[in-house]
């Protein structure tokens, strides 16, 4: 069609906490529209020497400009997750190129999970395991029931869950 752009896009992150110990994981999957483009792709890196778990889904490349701000926004803000998550989602609600940009994060630290999304959303989720993507429902199920049901690990949970393939970075 004339005029009209595909957009690469992610599929799933899935996050599993347990006490201190953080695992995040993605699906490696990258599709443009129905077709499955790669399926190796690196959707969880770390920040701030290793001290940030992110994960994206959505758009690879407004994923990668989002990662970049972020980091920026957490070396301002001195590591502080929470007030770098506060400042890069209010930038990104506000500003005019930031706004149009389509992809959702999760971050983490030892402390806490946040889903960041360009609507202004800044949410810590409930329980011990959080997702994003199109695939978020199925591996967030199957990660709760493991966490509920299980005494694996939560590098075990975070495996099991995540049906495809896995580039898991833990803290």
């Amino acid at each position: 069609m004339k005029g009209m752009i595909t957009l690469f896009n992610g599929t799933t992150i899935i996050c599993v906490r347990k006490g201190s110990r953080v695992a995040m994981a993605g699906d490696g999957q990258v599709t443009l529209g129905s077709q499955v483009i790669k399926s190796g792709a690196r959707k969880v890196r770390t920040l701030l020497d290793g001290k940030i778990l992110t994960g994206f889904a959505g758009s690879t490349a407004d994923a990668m400009t989002l990662l970049e701000k972020f980091e920026t926004c957490l070396e301002q803000e001195k590591g502080d997750l929470m007030r770098g998550a506060v400042k890069l989602v209010r930038e990104w609600r506000l500003d005019k190129a930031l706004r149009r940009l389509e992809a959702m994060m999760l971050a983490a630290n030892r402390d806490m999970t946040l889903l960041l999304s360009g609507a202004g959303d800044v949410l810590e989720p409930e329980g011990n395991a959080a997702s994003i993507g199109s695939g978020s429902g199925y591996a967030l199920a199957a990660a709760r029931a493991l966490c509920e049901a299980t005494d694996w690990t939560h590098r075990e949970k975070i495996h099991r869950a995540c049906i495809r393939n896995l580039y898991l970075h833990e803290q």
